[in-house]
């Protein structure tokens, strides 16, 4: 009984979940490698974050960067996990 108040989806397949948990893992790793970098060089070379590009900081340029790359990643991994693989 309990099974026909339960949506029908085409997405109970464990092996679509766990091919699109990896490419999460590998984009969230790809993140962090960036991320890392902006905290290394914010730790470890602070003078480096304030060197002038196009009149602005270099910390600026690199916060807005992983603004960005955020986005690009996350629509990488939407298109990744829509993909239909028959």
């Amino acid at each position: 009984m309990s099974s026909e108040l339960e949506p029908t989806h085409e997405d109970h397949n464990t092996d679509i979940h766990a091919r699109n948990a990896r490419y999460g893992m590998i984009l969230f790793v790809i993140y962090l490698t960036l991320y890392g970098g902006f905290v290394g060089l914010c730790a470890f070379s602070y003078e480096t974050m304030g060197q002038m590009y196009g009149g602005i900081n270099l910390a600026l340029w690199y916060g807005t960067g992983l603004i960005v790359a955020a986005l690009v990643l996350a629509g990488i991994y939407m298109g990744l996990c829509r993909a239909k693989d028959y």
